[in-house]
């Protein structure tokens, strides 16, 4: 029930005190979305390990840790095949770019260009980092980093941010 206060100048306001209440099925729903957020990220956890965290047997002579960022993409764009390049690049824009749709759906705390690069960066970081360090075959390389988090935040601008709002709006 609005309530009316009056103020020194003799005008008066309306405010309503009522209390929004959410009904049982907005929290079904939101409860759906989450199973469905966590499902997805658990998944794509699962693909992503198995792409990146395998070893590669005999490969530990040819591989070398880049540290510096733009190395590698130099060494991609050098190569005679365009295919392979665009194959190299793009795959690590792909890589990664799931999670910039799921994380906003799973949280609104992963709303926004910068939560995602942030957080997709420092997820690319580990997976870069366990890669150099304990895997063999495999080799940190920062063009990965970047191009992870770039292919995140960009598929977050194209979709994740609508998505979001929509499965948030569904609550």
């Amino acid at each position: 029930m609005p309530s009316t206060s009056k103020h020194k100048d003799g005008s008066s306001t309306s405010t309503n005190t009522k209390k929004k209440t959410r009904s049982f099925s907005s929290y079904l729903v939101r409860g759906l979305w989450i199973i469905a957020g966590l499902a997805g990220v658990a998944a794509f956890a699962w693909v992503i390990s198995r792409l990146t965290l395998q070893p590669e047997p005999g490969a530990g002579k040819y591989v070398h840790d880049n540290t510096h960022p733009g190395q590698t993409l130099r060494l991609y764009l050098d190569q005679p095949s365009v295919k392979a390049a665009l194959l190299e690049i793009g795959g690590n824009i792909v890589l990664l770019a799931p999670l910039g749709v799921l994380l906003p759906v799973l949280s609104n705390r992963f709303r926004g260009p910068l939560r995602i690069l942030l957080t997709v960066g420092f997820v690319s970081l580990c997976i870069e980092s366990v890669q150099g360090t304990m895997i063999a075959g495999r080799a940190f390389d920062a063009d990965d980093v970047i191009l992870n988090t770039l292919g995140a935040v960009l598929a977050y601008l194209l979709i994740g941010r609508r998505v979001a709002r929509w499965a948030h709006r569904a609550t």
